[in-house]
């Protein structure tokens, strides 16, 4: 095994094991929910601002594969304490990243180690439904996100 495959094994079962974040945020400013129907995994997001539009706090809850946990559990440490927009440009950023769109890393701190989803297309909405929900919750979309769309 290469040492970025070792280094993604090891991220995903320590985030699947030892969610960060993992529960319920009560109250929220903003919630969504998310859902991936072909592989069966289910979250919620929570997000709580500050006055300056700033993610104060943020939670997921939910069950799915290793993979959709891991991400959940990885990304709401990584958009914690950073502005709403920039939550928003980051989540792009990691989809074009995981879907192939692009090849620059810059900027994504921990999310590098998911690059290697993009080799497994199933894994892509397993690896990008924590942050379809991230988004419809800061955008206040009501609806189910869905990975079929």
């Amino acid at each position: 095994m290469t040492q970025a495959s070792d280094l993604y094994q090891e991220v995903i079962l320590d985030h699947t094991k030892k969610p960060r974040n993992f529960g319920r945020l009560e109250p929220c400013d903003h919630h969504a929910r998310g859902d991936n129907p072909v592989c069966g995994d289910q979250l919620e997001v929570f997000v709580d601002l500050d006055e300056e539009g700033i993610i104060r706090d943020i939670k997921f809850e939910g069950q799915g594969c290793a993979i959709s946990q891991a991400s959940a559990s990885v990304m709401t440490g990584e958009v914690k304490g950073r502005p709403a927009q920039e939550a928003r440009d980051l989540s792009q950023q990691f989809r074009d990243l995981i879907t192939g769109r692009t090849e620059n890393v810059e900027g994504i701190g921990k999310l590098e180690v998911f690059t290697g989803v993009k080799r497994f297309p199933t894994r892509v909405k397993c690896a990008t439904l924590a942050w379809h929900t991230l988004t419809a919750a800061l955008h206040g979309e009501e609806t189910v996100v869905t990975t079929e769309e």
